[in-house]
């Protein structure tokens, strides 16, 4: 059975209680430098988007990462007009600084991000938060590569992008299909825990953020959405590229060393039939009768080749005995190892003399199976003998593994108490650092409690890098926002 008893342990995945209460569920950030041509119509386009289709209160966030031109001048203006859209100003650059410091102040259950230039269809919004809002998922993302997907972009983005995805699946394990879609969407109780653990301020925030949340065991849903290349791109696609690729060493040497604190982000499954105290059934018994098959069948095998070997020099009995003999040598000390997970040398001598035992009962009843059979026939066909054989050894087979559980390796953890070790975490730059504890979160407020918080006000106001969180807290009756740290700093976005 699966412990989630560590300090940061997230509580188990609640759906959002229903009803308006003032506070937007969805908070839906536009990351932006220097679009003052696209991002009035991103806004108005969303804007109408939502207020049509969306069944629950939203607000749009621009966040300005230190444009130079008219931006901030075209944000201000959209805010002043519309009553759903904010506005934040950093003066830093990075897509990823500007999410993780939008997100972290904001006070809304979900929080999304998509590109100004708005390629992704409109309609994947909604079943990208959905997820999210009934608890099923921790995390959505939208994906370009899957099947059903439709994409219209030209080779050059598409052999790259495949290519990103071979290099995250071969590297780092990565089992979502798409990376670097700006379309993605995060719970915020999820969020508050996983934040800070990602490093990276510019374009692998996403992947960065996407394998911790897989690592930690999270849900990511996946989102098949229809996508049109926006042929006026600014990113540079060599130097992302470049900078992606350090990042996936950078993440890939700190899951390799266990500097990331994973326990901190460790979710209960809820009502998942895996997690249920079953009486009567041992813990490990599905898993351990797989294993025991396996080595069982291989055993089989050898015993046959070795009994064919044998018999070539003398006759059955003294074939089977020594082909039973070594084979329930190996047989032990496979199972030893494989099947019930006892490592190291204390007890091999005593697991093999046990298996010795078992082997003398196997012996007799394969023996008592080859002397039935020559009582009944004075010269038995070679492949009637095997075929005995093989029946005397599926009925020895159910009872070595009874006895190897019961008797030679018994689970003597089943009468002692169960300890939780949470790994120990020793920061070292660049690895990720650790804050202050994190202490488990309670359970998400109920519809009353929603509609009854006091309102967090949120004006309009500069910000720099790392200020946001210490500036603003969420006033709801959820947990005090952990601060964005003070250093967030890259020397490749300045």
């Amino acid at each position: 059975m699966r412990t989630d008893s560590s300090p940061g342990t997230l509580p188990a995945r609640e759906h959002l209680p229903a009803g308006d209460a003032g506070t937007p569920v969805l908070d839906v950030v536009i990351p932006v430098y220097n679009e003052e041509k696209d991002l009035q119509p991103c806004v108005l386009r969303l804007h109408e988007h939502l207020k049509r289709t969306f069944p629950y209160a939203f607000r749009i966030t621009i966040a300005d990462n230190a444009s130079t031109d008219t931006t901030p001048l075209v944000s201000q203006r959209l805010e002043a007009e519309i009553p759903e859209v904010k506005a934040f100003r950093l003066e830093q650059k990075g897509r990823g600084r500007a999410l993780r410091t939008v997100w972290s102040a904001s006070d809304a259950p979900i929080l999304a991000y998509m590109d100004v230039d708005l390629s992704t269809d409109l309609n994947a919004l909604l079943p990208l938060v959905a997820p999210l809002i009934s608890g099923h998922s921790d995390l959505a993302i939208g994906s370009r590569l899957a099947r059903s997907s439709r994409v219209v972009r030209g080779p050059k983005r598409e052999f790259i992008s495949r290519a990103y995805n071979l290099i995250l699946r071969g590297s780092l394990q990565a089992r979502f299909s798409d990376a670097q879609c700006g379309f993605k969407a995060i719970r915020r109780d999820v969020a508050q825990v996983l934040l800070p653990l990602v490093e990276d301020t510019g374009w692998f925030f996403d992947t960065e953020m996407l394998v911790i949340a897989e690592r930690a065991g999270l849900r990511i849903h996946e989102v098949p959405v229809d996508w049109v290349d926006d042929p006026d791109s600014t990113v540079h696609i060599v130097k992302t590229a470049t900078e992606d690729l350090k990042g996936v060493w950078r993440v890939g040497k700190a899951l390799a060393s266990g500097s990331l604190p994973l326990d901190r982000i460790t979710r209960p499954f809820g009502d998942d039939p895996r997690d249920r105290e079953i009486q009567d059934v041992p813990k490990g018994l599905a898993r351990q009768l797989v294993g025991f098959c396996v080595v069982g069948g291989l055993s089989t095998l050898f015993y046959l080749v070795l009994y064919s070997a044998f018999r070539q020099f003398g006759g059955s009995q003294i074939a089977n005995a020594l082909a039973l003999l070594v084979s329930a040598v190996a047989n032990t000390a496979a199972n030893r190892r494989l099947t019930f997970g006892v490592r190291g040398r204390g007890g091999a001598v005593r697991h093999q003399a046990q298996g010795l035992v078992v082997f003398g009962i196997g012996l007799a009843l394969t023996s008592g199976s080859l002397a039935a059979l020559n009582a009944a026939s004075s010269d038995p066909a070679h492949s009637t003998e095997l075929a005995v054989l093989i029946a005397a050894n599926l009925a020895a087979t159910v009872l070595r593994f009874l006895l190897f559980r019961a008797w030679v390796f018994p689970d003597r953890d089943d009468d002692q108490p169960r300890s939780t070790v949470v790994a120990g975490h020793t920061p070292s730059s660049p690895t990720y650092p650790t804050q202050q504890p994190y202490a488990p979160l309670p359970q998400r407020p109920t519809a009353h409690q929603y509609a009854t918080a006091p309102q967090s006000p949120y004006e309009t106001t500069e910000f720099r890098a790392g200020e946001a969180a210490e500036q603003r807290s969420w006033r709801d009756a959820t947990v005090q926002l952990q601060p964005v740290r003070p250093t967030d700093t890259d020397p490749r976005n300045s």
